[in-house]
């Protein structure tokens, strides 16, 4: 039997393999070296709000063990907010705020006291079950009254006694404080858990000042969520956004402030408990991460740079092959008779060089970009590639496939073209523009040539090919950091990469400016409705007519564009509307069966019109019919789905499962298995055994064991037989499957999860985790969840575990990606990412 601490440390092993496996190999060990790097008490302080406390303890402690058994030591600060308001309300007590802070007078000082006892104690004790050893700190913070006049009871923080906090890490325990505060004669007074924070990473200097938050991050304007925040770039543009007011603006300047008395190493973070090993070991993170940045040069002239010689130094680092400072120096002449623009931090740890639209090409080109490895641990790549972005609305750029940031590339880009070893990137443009066309078609007759003499890659490039022949020997290998292609091979356009062969189209690609006359017919069940109000915040779907027999007169609640009444419509008179032009897009959400005779009757009227309506089906009528398009788009070409007007929408089931086995079919060593369980709105609204909630208390119901209609579908789209067994369970919604994958090969986790990751890079709604995702997660998501990764001890077995909202992404939220798709829409266009 292993002794305690061997066992830690085998668990200690098990957790840093799991970090390569959070993000890329190279992420997770970066940042695991770089948190190790520091004394444990410079690792992070993390605020947690009491919300969370209340509503997410279990992922917060779970993810708190993780780091504790990596050695990593967190100072764990929190509030009880909510709580107490909460409990003030119940005594008749009206809480009351000036400027933002609490009035904290004796009796409010009394029931704060008492509750954050209680609630230190419980996340305490939550800890200590899991196996996190404690210790719960008193006295840390010194204070001095705010202003007792006008905030009582409320305190200033004047000192922080670092000697506790440092001693109980040493002893190996995580510090846990509240943000309670003393006087120096020991006084109790209330303060503000952020302003105790922001304290505590003053006194400590951490790497890393996480906030969990609810939210899991800022929101912008129009409701989506912003990633990176360079204070010194962007903190007087955020000021005057009209949505930067009230908590959100004073919190900002909060962070600023707090930042300004920080090494420029240091960064906040605004996130999701579920997301902190995200936000700590991958270069994307997870939230919303708050630096102070560095100040982004940019010069468009040699003789701006001042020291060319540390110009060439940083064009010359990373990049070793034969007569490459000779190559970097004739490319600086080159630089000195042509138009650029340079950006670069301070230090130069990134530089990019974009030449401008010249000799024909409508575009601007990247002609070169190095970052160092602190460049991108730190976001500096983040804020120089922002600089770019803003003077130059259209870009495009080509990168090895081999180049271990590939992932960021697809991030930042609407679209890629794939061609022998080489990714074409662009944003800014249509897919079908006449400044792209003529690029993508030098591209796939050139490959490397397609920049000419303006890309140092492509000379350096030649320069190695040039070298090798010379010597008679292979072509010296080019670095990872390079944006180079390797030869050209047939001239074919399509979107494809090494890692994901079929990435989303961008916003940019959108073509559409028109709105999309809808009609939906079945709008009763749970997945009509779950439409309704996706296509009611889309800026271009106008609804125009619902049918449902039940709801026949009614009128459509949830609707907001415009006043519908539900109406019967039968096949004939689907007929006429499609034949008087009156609607751009039809959706069948009709049971199994029923499609057909809406189908033939718009077939039928659409005979003759210069344009057919576009059909996305919901039921199973046509998954197997070779004339409509399977509109699965992480799977299926979206070339073929943008140019559909007859969609098949995919099984719930089906859609979770062939995402959980589609990137390991090649490792296949015999049958998958499935085994699903629902939420019993996947029964639908009609009454049955799967959807009696009193047969389903306490129970999980079989059914189908074999020959289930989504056992073929997953099958037949795969191209592989699958076992299909699947299960209703008492929840409302959301699906969760365990996939039983014999493989042909020995194989690792980090190996597999790898795979999932590269083929679902730049993915918006699928969303590869560690650990095995759970249902309660997946709820109300719009996407797919993918984990586990859990390899038999043989090495030739894998279990996969997938989770989805069966009325979200199994239905109506897919229905929207494919209308999107098929109508010249952004893809994701009125979705909520993953």
């Amino acid at each position: 039997m292993l002794s305690a601490a061997a066992s830690a440390a085998v668990r200690a092993g098990s957790r840093r393999a799991t970090v390569s496996s959070i993000g890329s190999k190279r992420e997770g060990q970066q940042y695991l070296k770089l948190f190790t790097s520091v004394s444990s008490q410079k690792f992070a302080v993390i605020k947690v709000g009491g919300a969370i406390l209340t509503d997410h303890l279990d992922e917060l402690c779970r993810s708190l063990l993780f780091l504790y058994e990596l050695g990593l030591y967190p100072i764990i600060v929190h509030g009880a907010g909510p709580q107490l308001n909460r409990l003030l309300e119940e005594a008749g007590i009206e809480p009351q705020f000036e400027e933002g802070i609490r009035v904290t007078d004796a009796q409010t000082l009394g029931v704060a006291r008492k509750l954050f006892l209680e609630e230190n104690l419980k996340l305490v004790d939550r800890l200590d079950e899991l196996g996190v050893q404690t210790r719960t700190l008193s006295g840390v913070f010194v204070a001095d009254y705010l202003d007792k006049e006008k905030w009582q009871y409320v305190g200033k923080i004047t000192k922080v006694n670092k000697a506790a906090i440092e001693k109980s890490i040493e002893a190996g325990y995580v510090p846990v404080l509240t943000s309670m505060a003393e006087t120096e004669d020991g006084r109790l007074l209330n303060v503000n858990a952020d302003v105790a924070a922001a304290e505590l990473a003053r006194a400590l200097e951490p790497l890393k000042v996480v906030y969990l938050s609810e939210k899991g991050g800022l929101f912008d304007g129009e409701k989506q969520k912003i990633s990176h925040i360079n204070l010194d770039e962007e903190f007087s543009q955020l000021m005057s956004q009209p949505w930067c007011q009230y908590g959100t603006r004073l919190k900002i300047k909060e962070i600023k402030e707090l930042l300004d008395t920080l090494p420029r190493t240091s960064s906040v973070a605004i996130i999701h408990p579920n997301d902190l090993q995200k936000e700590l070991f991958t270069d994307s993170g997870a939230g919303t991460m708050i630096r102070r940045g560095d100040k982004i040069q940019k010069v468009t002239s040699v003789t701006d740079f001042g020291d060319v010689s540390r110009l060439k130094a940083t064009l010359i680092r990373d990049r070793e092959g034969p007569d490459a400072e000779a190559t970097v120096d004739r490319w600086i002449d080159f630089l000195a008779e042509n138009p650029f623009s340079a950006y670069y931090d301070e230090a130069m740890q990134c530089l990019a060089i974009v030449m401008p639209p010249a000799n024909g090409r409508a575009m601007a080109t990247l002609a070169t970009l190095t970052i160092t490895k602190s460049g991108w641990l730190t976001n500096i790549a983040e804020n120089v590639f922002a600089a770019v972005k803003k003077d130059y609305p259209s870009l495009v750029w080509t990168v090895n496939e081999a180049d271990e940031n590939l992932t960021w590339f697809f991030e930042k880009a609407d679209g890629s073209f794939n061609n022998n070893g080489s990714v074409l990137f662009y944003y800014g443009c249509d897919l079908r523009s006449d400044a792209l066309a003529p690029v993508v078609d030098e591209f796939n007759a050139h490959g490397r040539a397609i920049l000419g003499d303006s890309n140092l890659e492509s000379r350096l490039g030649r320069a190695a090919q040039a070298a090798s022949q010379t010597l008679s020997r292979p072509q010296v290998a080019q670095q990872a950091r390079g944006f180079s292609t390797l030869g050209c091979g047939p001239q074919r356009r399509g979107f494809a990469t090494t890692t994901n062969p079929n990435p989303p189209l961008g916003k940019k690609n959108a073509s559409n400016t028109v709105p999309t006359r809808v009609g939906l017919i079945g709008a009763r069940g749970y997945t009509g409705q779950a439409l309704i109000d996706l296509l009611n915040a889309h800026p271009s779907m106008d609804l125009r007519h619902v049918s449902s027999r039940e709801l026949a007169g009614q009128e459509l609640k949830g609707y907001t564009k415009r006043k519908i009444i539900y109406e019967n419509l039968g096949p004939e008179d689907v007929g006429k509307l499609e034949k008087n032009g009156d609607i751009d897009c039809w959706v069948m959400a009709l049971p199994n069966g029923v499609c057909k005779p809406y189908i033939e009757a718009i077939d039928e009227a659409g005979k003759g019109r210069d344009k057919r309506s576009v059909v996305v089906d919901l039921s199973a009528d046509y998954r197997f019919d070779n004339t409509w398009t399977y509109g699965l788009p992480e799977l299926t070409k979206r070339s073929a789905i943008f140019q559909a007007t007859r969609i098949s929408n995919p099984g719930c089931y089906a859609t979770a499962a062939q995402l959980g086995i589609a990137p390991i079919l090649e490792h296949l060593g015999g049958q998958p298995t499935v085994f699903g369980v629902s939420g019993y709105s996947g029964a639908g609204t009609k009454p049955s055994p799967k959807n009696d909630i009193n047969q389903l208390r306490d129970n999980l119901m079989p059914y189908s064991l074999t020959d289930h209609i989504h056992e073929r579908e997953i099958g037949s789209q795969l191209g592989a037989p699958v076992a299909f067994i699947p299960h209703v369970a008492s929840w409302f919604r959301g699906i969760h499957h365990t996939i039983n994958i014999p493989l042909n090969k020995t194989m690792t986790s980090r190996d597999i999860r790898q795979i999932y990751q590269d083929r679902y890079a730049g993915e918006k709604l699928v969303k590869v985790v560690g650990e095995a995702p759970l249902v309660k997660s997946i709820m109300d998501k719009h996407g797919v969840e993918i984990g586990g990764f859990a390899v038999h001890s043989s090495g030739k077995r894998v279990v996969v575990c997938a989770s989805i909202d069966n009325l979200l992404k199994g239905a109506a939220t897919q229905c929207l990606q494919n209308m999107n798709l098929a109508l010249g829409y952004a893809e994701f266009e009125s979705i909520p990412t993953m």
